[in-house]
């Protein structure tokens, strides 16, 4: 079944899906600017070697890498481990 548009129905039509979105957009860039200037304090890090004084949401956004970085390299070394060879596409004759 294919549903069609009238032909008077052009992009004056109200569309809720789109507003959901628009909203849900907005929240989350309020809440992303709310959680910013929060989280506006200054900390002092402590190194081996050297001290850095640097604001919060750094320290944060640093350790949420670190995370990524660190999860992505021990999926790795896990597959390798494992032996997994990546994936060739069903097209590929060999």
């Amino acid at each position: 079944m294919r549903f069609r548009r009238s032909q008077g129905a052009g992009t004056d039509t109200f569309q809720p899906r789109l507003w959901l979105i628009l909203i849900g957009l907005l929240a989350m860039f309020l809440y992303l600017l709310a959680f910013i200037s929060m989280n506006d304090d200054e900390i002092k890090i402590d190194f081996v070697f050297f001290t850095a004084t640097v604001s919060l949401i750094w320290a944060m956004v640093l350790m949420v890498g670190f995370g990524v970085l660190g999860g992505v390299l021990l999926s790795q070394v896990y597959r390798r481990r494992r032996g997994d060879k990546p994936r060739q596409s069903p097209d590929s004759l060999s």
